[in-house]
């Protein structure tokens, strides 16, 4: 069980990094620009930071928990 913890840990941040690029590559396709003042180009880019993270994390680690509870269903019988 402990030789697993480094495998699982590389394999939920490669996870967390893959749900933060798709998560960031969506999201270059919102005008977000629309929704704050002209001048804040700056707070635009840490709003759109903020929601990658928040979001990619989200997703990550709902499919991080699905895949750990799959494994686990062998015990179960």
């Amino acid at each position: 069980m402990v030789e697993n913890f480094g495998q699982i840990s590389m394999i939920s941040m490669i996870v967390h990094l893959m749900f933060f690029v798709i998560t960031w590559w969506t999201l270059q396709g919102l005008r977000i620009d629309l929704l704050i003042k002209s001048g804040k180009t700056g707070h635009a880019k840490v709003l759109l930071i903020l929601l990658t993270i928040s979001i990619g994390s989200t997703v990550s680690n709902f499919f991080l928990d699905y895949f750990l509870w799959a494994q686990q269903l062998k015990y179960l019988f």
